[in-house]
């Protein structure tokens, strides 16, 4: 594998970031070199700057969709950190359904809207889509919106397929849940129709806008926003804030904390989980 050399690092980083939002700096050589190395082998390069240009002279930007692909993380798993899925099924589900049960003429479905804002692979938003199946039942009376987004192709595209490896599936996953809500295909495990059937899945840019999205009743931006620089965070969650219901509420990583990122949510508790919701005016 070629070796990255140190006047290599600054410009593939500001490339990256400009793919991508991530900010990396001459610490991740390494992280460099274990992605992008292998790359250079099968393309027959030279050096990291031959990448860079070639990616750049790619009409086709399938390199450039490459290079996306092997620097975002994907690191996930079924129920990460548990204590989100716990307060949105016992908190912030609950009073959502009642509040708008409440503001309900009965005729109409009551609708809640949730996204997941780095959905890698599909594990957080299918974690999401079987609490709302077990809390709800399935109950006519809600309509649900689950979208799951994510810069990264292939990730979206074995999200949207929803089929996982035994190492995968057995990351968080509880056996009771495996069993009722997936099936054996081969020798990998697929995600039951009836729980794929309840999101979608599409390439976003989190550095982009997306007020065109409309507004969420729930949103989940986990371990995303740390890759980030500290003005392009603030930036974020001030436009994820307007992405919001006034009642709405947003889940961040279990390490993340909003506190002199935007002041525009106040921090809730409920038990030992923390989520954010809109200042009232």
């Amino acid at each position: 594998m070629i070796s990255i050399k140190a006047e290599e690092i600054k410009p593939l980083a500001q490339y990256v970031y400009s793919l991508s939002g991530i900010s990396l700096d001459e610490k991740k050589a390494y992280l460099f070199e274990s992605r992008f190395g292998p790359m250079l082998d099968d393309l027959g390069l030279g050096s990291y700057i031959d990448l860079i240009t070639k990616a750049r002279n790619d009409l086709s930007r399938k390199l450039e969709q490459k290079i996306i692909d092997a620097i975002t993380t994907n690191e996930t798993l079924f129920f990460r950190d548990t204590s989100p899925f716990e307060v949105l099924q016992h908190k912030i589900l609950p009073d959502l359904i009642d509040s708008r049960t409440a503001r309900s003429t009965g005729a109409l479905p009551v609708r809640l809207k949730i996204w997941s804002a780095a959905c890698s692979t599909g594990q957080e938003v299918y974690s999401i889509a079987i609490v709302l199946k077990e809390l709800l039942s399935g109950n006519p009376r809600y309509n649900i919106s689950l979208m799951g987004t994510d810069l990264s192709d292939a990730a979206i595209a074995q999200a949207s397929y929803g089929q996982y490896n035994r190492f995968e599936i057995e990351r968080g996953l509880p056996g009771d849940k495996l069993r009722k809500y997936f099936e054996v295909n081969g020798t990998s495990w697929k995600i039951r129709d009836e729980i794929r059937s309840m999101a979608t899945f599409r390439k976003l840019n989190l550095m982009q806008p997306f007020n065109h999205l409309g507004k969420f009743d729930i949103i989940f931006c986990r371990n995303v926003a740390i890759y980030f620089t500290i003005e392009d965070r603030k930036n974020l969650f001030e436009r994820l804030a307007d992405m919001l219901e006034p009642d709405g509420c947003l889940i961040i990583g279990s390490t993340e904390s909003l506190t002199g990122v935007c002041d525009r949510f106040e921090a809730k508790r409920h038990i030992r989980s923390i989520y954010y919701q809109l200042k009232q005016k």
